[in-house]
């Protein structure tokens, strides 16, 4: 039989969502690799709030995600995803406003409170067939990938030409394209039904988070984004103090080296699908990590090392963020699909909000530097954790 086709409706509908989501993405990212400096000129700050700044936005992001979701149950898909969408927008204008850390620190968590994430993906599920959703999602799932790296080398070069404030104005400029989008492209959904591949199932939490294999996988996804924000408190301030390397340069210096680390990670995943050692593969992305981290610490004076740092970081992080949540959906029980993607999410925004506090702490504490340090360490534990794992089977999933 030929496999069948997307619709012409279910190919606008995940495009048009998609670009949705992506927009959002773009916004909240593009501020990552310039904001530590930018937040040092604010009134008030401090190593510890700087952080707490940075990092925030995961856990209201975390905290509302599922609530939204289940609220679209009742009221429908979109006007929740608008009112998210304005809600991100209020609070990327009041930090495109901010002169001080504290009014930064609003911004940001009411930018993560318009968690619509879930709610957009429970409408892909809407408006596409069954035997069409896997390639939807999978779909969706490159858009985030292709925006987080977009984003990373936009930042900078954004920054250098119409400063950080004016990268919160755009992503406020986005959420009404997004919402421009929703209203005259999105097909109208029908009414709202309970996916269970694609949404959280409550009664089914502590059933999933007691799985070893999924247990490790969210650990997995907590430690990698509370290492990479935490990194990302340090690695802007670090580069302009001790490699000399002003903000407004930066950009040259992330553009290359996450291109390069896109092109190594798309190769390195090709093979380990291929040659089925997607394990191997992702313990070796860990080390990578680690190794990075060190690299960072031990030559943060020399502009040429740091560049390799960060290109094994940015290699590092892209093959892990694209194996964790692959393997997540093949081991968890396909009914129970998205309440275990749902837990993933959470995981990974408490990651960044950790990560970004902690960070922020430990360099006020003990110093720019040695929070190199303590991705390292997060980096070890996460090494022993994953070390047990079983390697995912291709097309084999849990059955329950």
């Amino acid at each position: 039989m030929p496999i069948a086709k997307m619709t012409i409706t279910e190919r606008r509908a995940v495009g048009s969502l998609a670009t949705i989501m992506s927009l959002r993405l773009l916004g909240l990212f593009m501020i990552l690799p310039v904001f530590a400096l930018y937040a040092h000129d604010l009134s008030g700050a401090t190593p510890l709030l700087i952080g707490l700044a940075m990092g925030i936005y995961g856990l209201t992001q975390g905290l509302l995600q599922i609530p939204f979701g289940m609220l679209s149950d009742h009221i429908g898909r979109k006007p929740v995803i608008t009112a998210g969408l304005i809600v991100f927008a209020i609070g990327s204008i009041i930090a495109a406003c901010s002169h001080s850390i504290n009014s930064m620190i609003v911004g940001r968590a009411l930018q993560g409170a318009g968690a619509v994430g879930s709610t957009i993906i429970a409408m892909i599920a809407d408006l596409t067939r069954a035997e069409q959703r896997s390639k939807a999602m999978a779909i969706n799932g490159m858009t985030i990938g292709v925006s987080f790296s977009l984003a990373m080398m936009l930042g900078p070069i954004f920054a250098a030409w119409i400063h950080v404030s004016g990268i919160f104005w755009l992503a406020t400029v986005f959420s009404m394209i997004a919402i421009l989008l929703l209203f005259t492209i999105v097909p109208a959904s029908p009414k709202p039904v309970w996916h269970s591949d694609t949404e959280p199932a409550p009664s089914q939490f502590f059933n999933l988070l007691r799985q070893p294999q999924l247990a490790r996988l969210n650990s997995g996804v907590f430690l990698l984004h509370a290492v990479f924000t935490a990194s990302f408190v340090v690695i802007p301030i670090s580069l302009h103090q001790n490699a000399g390397l002003p903000s407004n340069q930066q950009w040259m210096l992330y553009v290359p080296t996450l291109l390069i680390a896109f092109i190594l990670s798309i190769l390195a995943i090709v093979i380990a699908e291929k040659k089925q050692q997607v394990k191997l593969f992702f313990i070796g992305a860990i080390l990578l990590l680690s190794a990075a981290e060190l690299c960072l610490w031990l030559f943060a004076h020399s502009i040429i090392l740091s560049a390799l740092g960060l290109l094994l970081f940015f290699t590092a992080f892209s093959l892990l963020e694209a194996f964790l949540p692959s393997w997540v959906s093949r081991v968890a029980p396909p009914a129970r699909k998205g309440t275990a993607l749902g837990i993933y999410s959470c995981s990974q925004f408490l990651g960044i909000f950790v990560g970004g506090s902690l960070g922020g702490w430990l360099y006020g504490t003990l110093g720019l530097r040695d929070v190199y340090l303590f991705c390292v360490v997060f980096t070890l534990i996460w090494l022993a954790i994953a070390f047990g794992m079983t390697n995912p089977q291709h097309s084999a999933t849990h059955k329950k």
